[in-house]
């Protein structure tokens, strides 16, 4: 895969997607530093992403009520 997959389309939104991001990995006890998190599990890391959908879906079913 390469690094254009990964890019921030709008950048001023890196900020919040860092801090989103933060929130998911606070939310399932994953511990989540700045920079380098190469440390974490494959599970860890695939349990931030899952969280970050499952808000994101939640989200978008309440704007649909």
């Amino acid at each position: 895969m390469s690094s254009r997959n990964n890019r921030v389309l709008v950048p001023q939104a890196k900020e919040g997607l860092n801090r989103f991001k933060m929130e998911a990995a606070q939310e399932v006890g994953v511990n989540l530093k700045e920079g380098y998190n190469g440390d974490l599990t494959s599970r860890e890391n695939g349990s931030v992403g899952g969280q970050m959908v499952k808000r994101m879906v939640e989200s978008y079913e309440q704007g649909l009520k």
